[in-house]
């Protein structure tokens, strides 16, 4: 089958990810791709008035400050074919106001002024009939579109952030807006197309890319904070954020399987410093790592698990760490979600404890069946960002 390719055209991408930020970024990935075969302005988010007072120390801020007031690294090329904007602009913060005329006509304002922004940068560049891609800010970016005047929008959205208190005040009326203005929308999810689909007939399931080459291979050595840990081991990577994972189903886990020991590897919010999994001898926090460490300790794991809350936030999250738990060649007991089912039948799928329990002794009777790991591995292989690009392109086109 011939490739869905677009090739010599320009994008402008806009997001909540500026290219600065410290953690992966699908934003970014996309970029990066779309890259290979046309011209890219990635446009980092304006600085607002309250963080350019309240976190001038913050890198991102520092950085912005720089382009606003001494006009240093204004255009970047990161790569070839892909240049990152910093405006030199300040917009008003107005997410604190109440829903109403006077917000409407402030943040229209401060979207007109980006727009000017990245009209200047686009004709720095000799940018000629671009297509629009915003990354789920429908709030900096509700009007872009009718300010820049592209040639195609497409709106991608990776998360639900109306189960977020920042975004719920005003983006209950924005999201909608800007997915109708839209000419396509692309979701990184069954749930999340389905949900845009509400407000757009040209919603698409685009998947996700991930990058899991350095999973595929078994690392040489174990990580030292490991070597004194018994199998089985039941594990996980990322962070220990009580608004999405499930604390007492780990719990009950570590207390009822006493000859399990369950790590935890990643930054623990309060919720799980203060939380009785402390107080369980079988369960280990290993804490934060080096993105490059974290495939030695997937490898070291018996069953990888992803103990999802269900909640808004996590109904429809692409879980990108179940790739790479995949591309490990590991088993996998995750709750049950309509994102998750994309991922059967090489995971087991769980709606309560006790499924939890049941499937996670199933995983490690068959852990060495070598048929699975290659399907597993294979699957997370399938999963590119080549392929969920070609997707926006194929709509587009």
């Amino acid at each position: 089958m011939e490739k869905e390719i677009i090739k010599n055209r320009d994008f402008i991408i806009f997001g909540l990810q500026p290219w600065d930020i410290p953690i992966g970024s699908n934003c970014k990935n996309i970029a990066l791709e779309i890259a290979k075969h046309n011209r890219v302005l990635y446009v980092n988010r304006p600085l607002d008035r309250i963080s350019s007072w309240k976190n001038k120390k913050d890198v991102q801020v520092q950085n912005r400050l720089q382009s606003i007031k001494y006009g240093k690294n204004i255009l970047t090329e990161v790569s070839k074919n892909l240049t990152v904007f910093n405006p030199r602009i300040i917009i008003a913060s107005v997410n604190f106001l109440p829903e109403g005329n006077i917000y409407r006509i402030l943040n229209k304002y401060n979207n007109k002024k980006l727009s000017a922004e990245i009209k200047w940068a686009a004709n720095e560049m000799n940018f000629s009939s671009p297509v629009l891609l915003i990354d789920n800010d429908f709030l900096n970016g509700q009007y872009l579109i009718d300010f820049l005047n592209p040639s195609f929008f497409v709106y991608y959205i990776r998360d639900f952030l109306l189960s977020q208190n920042y975004f719920t005040k005003h983006g209950f009326k924005a999201e909608p807006l800007v997915m109708k203005k839209a000419d396509a929308v692309a979701a990184n999810s069954k749930y999340l197309k389905n949900y845009a689909s509400k407000y757009n007939s040209n919603a698409v399931d685009v998947g996700q890319g991930c990058d899991v080459e350095a999973f595929l291979e078994v690392p040489t050595f174990l990580p030292e904070d490991t070597k004194q840990i018994k199998s089985p081991i039941i594990g996980y990577c990322g962070s220990l954020t009580s608004t999405r994972l499930d604390i007492e189903l780990i719990y009950f886990l570590g207390k009822n399987k006493p000859e399990w020991n369950i790590v935890l590897v990643g930054p623990e919010d309060d919720a799980f410093k203060n939380s009785l999994l402390h107080s369980l001898p079988n369960i280990y926090f290993l804490g934060s790592k080096p993105e490059k460490d974290l495939p030695g300790y997937v490898h070291f794991f018996d069953v990888c698990i992803n103990p999802q809350l269900l909640n808004q936030m996590t109904i429809g999250n692409y879980p990108r760490k179940v790739d790479e738990y995949l591309a490990a060649g590991k088993p996998v007991v995750a709750t049950k979600t309509e994102a998750m089912e994309m991922f059967l039948p090489l995971v087991y799928l769980c709606e309560n404890n006790q499924e939890y329990l049941d499937k996670i002794s199933l995983a490690l009777s068959g852990k060495n069946d070598e048929d699975k790991i290659e399907q597993r591995k294979m699957m997370a292989r399938s999963h590119t960002w080549e392929a969920s690009v070609e997707k926006i392109y194929s709509v587009i086109k």
